[in-house]
């Protein structure tokens, strides 16, 4: 995987670096904190290694926030609010084409990532928080956050050592030289420093219970300075159905891209997959589908000729679309003279096509029908699945101005006042197994 082109979103003046990688079945936005670059980021082989791994799940779109790495750098004298951070996403996903979005955030970076899935649902498909941190001072949810004046040595530290290893015990060797230069390349002291003392005034504890999509929590359980392991649970125990997953950084270097990164790639892979699954299943719904098609329309075409044949498939389709509308059945195709619709009940559904059987015939054509219920996926505005397959085959074994139906449909309508003659077991062509179907006619008024 080459290294990804760095583009620009715009939120009225203001510049926001991102790049996309991959083309995965989702959109997945990544909101690294501490420290971020998309240029840099690809120069650590760990980190790189990371993010690919990311991508190989989702379309990955790789952004630094505004005050951070290619973006628009903002003076210690203005630090911007977090919902401009929010307008920031939304710029981003916009310009990446990206409608709705999965988003993993780190550390602070879970501030501005918590706000925008409980504001914005609809843009937020889940939300994947790594260490993150809510708010900075101690309460009596979180006694164990630093107190003010450690923020403030914190902050004194990051004026005089940023970018160094008397900051952070950097790497060894030659990543450790990368860390060097690419925290410099990330945020300048100045900005870090007013960012940090912003975010003392910071608490978005409120808002984690209104978050209401699918969230994953990722924890080091060892400290790692100021980010607590518990921190990471109490976030989770205030997200309706939040789950939290423990990782641990081995005593190694904490960044979550170190030690922690094949495990935290492959569980956010389970995860997004898990939601895949059960997007696919809220998008099924038991449906009762119908199939008709003229009976020898072939001969009858050639009979009639060109001209003569299209007026009488278009009367053949205005009543066949009328049917559908007075018993409430939605046109999913129309296949040269065959139409295939589908009817939230078997009953409805089977009277339809008796009445489409009887309406046509004045016009001189006959029809079968053939109709099954099942559960079927919603793809956009129509519906497919194996449901939608027997559905098709039943009908192809109706004879002329039959109505066959299969034993589903025949047993969700006993009591009613049709008759389903029993026409045995049949083998339908790609469906496994046998199937029992059944001629459907009306009770006789004698």
């Amino acid at each position: 995987m080459n290294r990804p082109e760095t583009r620009y979103a715009w939120n009225g003046d203001v510049s926001l670096a991102y790049q996309v990688v991959g083309d995965g079945p989702a959109d997945l936005l990544y909101l690294q904190g501490y420290c971020s670059n998309v240029d840099m980021n690809w120069e650590s082989p760990f980190l790189a290694h990371f993010l690919r791994g990311l991508a190989r799940h989702a379309r990955l779109i790789v952004t630094d926030r505004r005050g951070w790495g290619c973006s628009e750098r903002f003076t210690p004298g203005y630090v911007p609010d977090v919902d401009v951070l929010t307008d920031d996403i939304q710029a981003v996903m916009s310009a990446a084409g990206s409608e709705q979005a999965s988003i993993l955030a780190t550390y602070e970076s879970a501030i501005v990532a918590s706000l925008f899935a409980a504001v914005y649902p609809d843009l937020t498909r889940s939300l994947i928080l790594v260490d993150p941190q809510v708010t900075y001072l101690p309460t009596d949810e979180l006694p164990w956050m630093p107190t003010h004046a450690r923020w403030q040595t914190q902050i004194e530290l990051v004026r005089g050592t940023w970018g160094t290893p008397e900051w952070w015990d950097f790497p060894a060797g030659v990543e450790g030289e990368w860390f060097s230069r690419y925290a410099r390349a990330s945020v300048t002291p100045g900005g870090l420093a007013a960012e940090l003392g912003s975010y003392l005034e910071t608490d978005v504890r409120a808002v984690l219970p209104s978050i209401q999509v699918p969230t994953l929590v990722l924890v080091d359980t060892d400290a790692f300075y100021e980010v607590l392991p518990e921190t990471g649970h109490f976030v989770a125990s205030k997200i309706p159905g939040a789950r939290v997953v423990e990782h641990s950084s081995q005593g190694g270097h904490h960044f979550h891209w170190y030690a922690r990164g094949d495990a935290i790639v492959d569980e956010v892979g389970r995860f997004l997959a898990r939601i895949r699954q059960e997007e696919a299943s809220f998008d099924r719904v038991l449906a009762t589908v119908l199939f008709t098609d003229i009976v020898g329309s072939t001969e009858l075409a050639a009979e009639l000729g060109d001209r003569r044949w299209r007026e009488l498939v278009e009367r053949h389709h205005a009543t066949v679309r009328t049917l559908l509308a007075r018993y409430r059945g939605t046109e999913m195709d129309t296949a040269g003279d065959g139409f295939f619709a589908a009817f939230e009940g078997p009953a409805r559904a089977v009277r339809c096509a008796l009445a489409i059987t009887d309406a046509v015939r004045p016009l001189g054509i006959e029809v079968r029908a053939g109709l099954h219920t099942g559960e079927v996926e919603r793809v956009d505005a129509k519906v497919g699945g194996l449901a939608v397959s027997i559905g098709a085959r039943v009908a192809a074994l109706a004879a002329s101005s039959e109505v066959l139906v299969s034993q589903t449909v025949r047993d969700l309508m006993v009591g009613s006042d049709l008759v389903f003659a029993d026409r045995g077991s049949h083998e339908l062509k790609g469906v496994p197994g046998t199937w029992r179907v059944y001629v459907v006619g009306q009770h006789s008024n004698d």
